[in-house]
C-alpha cells in the first residue's frame, strides 16, 4: 500500500518500519514546545493522505515506559480527510524522563476500517460473559 506523505520542515523523518515484521512505523519529533498547561507537544514535520477508508493510529512506543509521560489522548485517530501535521501531546510528570527532540516518540499504523450502521433492537443476544466488565473474566 502506498501513503502519500509531505515534509513540512527540512529536518522531517520520513516514519519507518525498525524491524521486519513491525506493525508499527516510528515517528521522529523535530521540535518540542510546552502548551500553556505544561504538556509537552511534539511536531513531526509530516502530513499524510491517508487513503478514504483506512485510518492512521498514533500510539506511544513501548519505551515510553523509561520517561515519566503519557500520551495525552492515548490513542490519536488520524482520519483519511486530515491533512495537518501529526503532533504528539504528552503529559508528563514532574517533567522528569521526557522526550528530546530526534527522538521517536511514537508508532503509526495504517489500517482498514468498516462502515458501521447501527441496528436498534430491544435485545441483545445472551453470551457467557453478559454484562460483566472491568476484570470480571479474570484478575
Amino acid at each position: 500500500m502506498k501513503v502519500k506523505i509531505k515534509k513540512l520542515h527540512e529536518d522531517a523523518v520520513i516514519p519507518s518500519y525498525s524491524k521486519a515484521g513491525d506493525a508499527g512505523m516510528d515517528i521522529v519529533s523535530i521540535r518540542m514546545e510546552k502548551d500553556n498547561k505544561g504538556n509537552h507537544v511534539h511536531y513531526t514535520g509530516i502530513a499524510l493522505e491517508i487513503p478514504e477508508g483506512y485510518v492512521g493510529l498514533i500510539y506511544p512506543r513501548s519505551s515510553i515506559s523509561k520517561t515519566s509521560c503519557a500520551l495525552r489522548n492515548s490513542v490519536g485517530v488520524i482520519d483519511s480527510g486530515y491533512r495537518g501535521e501529526i503532533i504528539f501531546k504528552f503529559y508528563c510528570y514532574n517533567g522528569l524522563g521526557t522526550y528530546k527532540v530526534g527522538d521517536r516518540i511514537g508508532q503509526l499504523i495504517i489500517m482498514p476500517y468498516p462502515q458501521v450502521e447501527f441496528e436498534e433492537v430491544e435485545e441483545l443476544s445472551d453470551t457467557d460473559r453478559g454484562e460483566g466488565g472491568f476484570g470480571s473474566t479474570g484478575s
